[in-house]
């Protein structure tokens, strides 16, 4: 993993902090037994992921690469049955 800067970018940063303190927002209140506080919380936990995506689009992500094809080994060819030199 340390190969790639997967999630190293502002837009990951910026939403993971985001649902992280809508996170703590939500967990303060279902301490206190809140419920509106609760969702209130829980919606900023989906805004942050709102927030991510809006700033991947606006190209502060990773950009997008095309999926590499698995490595596979030459396959070894064989004469056909019969035809013998």
């Amino acid at each position: 993993m340390a190969g790639s800067s997967h999630g190293h970018t502002p837009a990951a940063w910026t939403g993971v902090t985001i649902a992280f303190i809508g996170f703590c927002v939500a967990g303060a209140f279902m301490v206190m037994a809140q419920p509106v506080g609760f969702w209130a919380g829980m919606a900023i936990v989906a805004g942050g992921g709102v927030v991510g995506g809006i700033m991947r689009s606006m190209g502060l992500g990773m950009p997008k690469q095309p999926a590499a094809l698995p490595h596979t080994a030459p396959s070894a060819t064989r004469e056909p049955a019969g035809a013998e030199s």
